[in-house]
């Protein structure tokens, strides 16, 4: 693959809201509004949106985690997916593991949750190495970013 973008997910550490009852550690979804059982993935998806509110400007009201999909038929869910001012999907998030390489196998899986949504943007991260797409659709070509982008501002009436 191509160009990873430097992003240390880590310091949004201390802003993750993490619970123990009964033996286990339950995350803090702030965008479902409910505690999730800690995994490693849903660890990355929620440092992930942590740097997405808080640096990118993403509003939490534009957010979605663990989306249904129709793929071919096939039901899926993809980890976060964001919709600009007019609720059209704009940036696709596929969350990995730490401890799960990043490859050109994960690429075309985020790739094909794409297909009925058409966004501006893919994101494949393990929190540790990250990737970020722009795709033209216009013109069949995409790019690999050096960064995350920022949400868009709102349009002017």
């Amino acid at each position: 693959m191509s160009r990873t973008i430097e992003l240390n997910l880590l310091e949004f550490q201390p802003k993750l809201n993490l619970v123990k009852r009964e033996g286990k550690v339950f995350i803090f979804d702030p965008i479902r509004n409910k505690y999730l059982v800690q995994t490693p993935e849903e660890v990355v998806r929620q440092l992930f949106l942590s740097y997405i509110l808080s640096s990118k400007g993403f509003p939490k009201n534009r957010i979605r985690t663990e989306k249904m999909l129709k793929v071919n038929e096939l039901t899926k869910r993809c980890d976060i997916l964001v919709f600009d001012w007019e609720m059209q999907p704009y940036l696709l998030v596929e969350c990995k593991s730490p401890n799960v390489p990043l490859t050109e196998a994960s690429l075309r899986q985020v790739a094909s949750y794409n297909l009925p949504l058409k966004v501006k943007y893919l994101v494949l991260t393990n929190g540790i190495t990250n990737y970020c797409c722009e795709l033209d659709y216009e013109n069949g070509q995409w790019q690999f970013l050096e960064s995350i982008p920022a949400f868009p501002n709102q349009p002017s009436k």
